[in-house]
């Protein structure tokens, strides 16, 4: 029983580590682009403000998952019900900002639970 949940938990790691991969090879493609290819890839940034001589592009993605709760367990109609847990509210957030510099993507940075 150790060694399936051993096992289940790598996988789910090595899934986010997938995951972060992913984004990151996408996100690495506009790196010395200019900032029109990133518009035009990921639409109109959420925010975007300049200062110093850079100008920054962000882009929010959230999303909210329900985790089922568990019932409760007990003896036929009797006044017992321990054991269950209610569901829960997930809140899940990942913003990546761009810097551009002279017209042109110079880096980027996620920040969030949800970017990998």
């Amino acid at each position: 029983m150790r060694r399936i949940i051993l096992l289940l938990v790598a996988g789910l790691l090595a899934g986010c580590v997938d995951q972060l991969a992913k984004r990151e090879a996408y996100l690495k493609q506009f790196i010395g682009q200019p900032e029109a290819a990133v518009v035009q890839a990921m639409g109109v940034p959420t925010r975007s403000i300049e200062t110093g001589g850079v100008k920054y592009l962000a882009y929010t993605e959230h999303r909210v998952d329900i985790v089922p709760g568990t019932p409760s367990y007990g003896p036929w109609f009797s006044g017992w019900y321990g054991g269950g847990f209610p569901p829960q509210v997930v809140e899940w957030n990942c913003e990546t900002t761009f810097a551009i510099t002279d017209g042109k993507v110079a880096n980027y940075t996620l920040r969030g639970n949800a970017c990998g």
